[in-house]
């Protein structure tokens, strides 16, 4: 895989207990840690939604510490 076939390779959105969001390549495994969060697609795409569904990029633990 080559920087020039970034655009096209296929990714999925993953999500770690924490509730960070990352993206990684659909023809990896996930590491540990990590879940598939059910969002695949281009790369681009990937992280359109990771904009769109991570409005709060605090991680779990701080949220529920700050929001109690």
């Amino acid at each position: 895989m080559t920087i020039d076939d970034e655009p096209t390779r296929v990714c999925r959105v993953v999500i770690n207990d924490e509730d960070q969001y990352s993206v990684w390549a659909a023809d990896r495994d996930i590491p540990a840690g990590w879940r598939a969060e059910g969002f695949t697609g281009p790369r681009a795409d990937c992280l359109a939604h990771i904009d769109k569904v991570w409005t709060d990029m605090r991680p779990r633990s701080i949220r529920n510490l700050t929001d109690a």
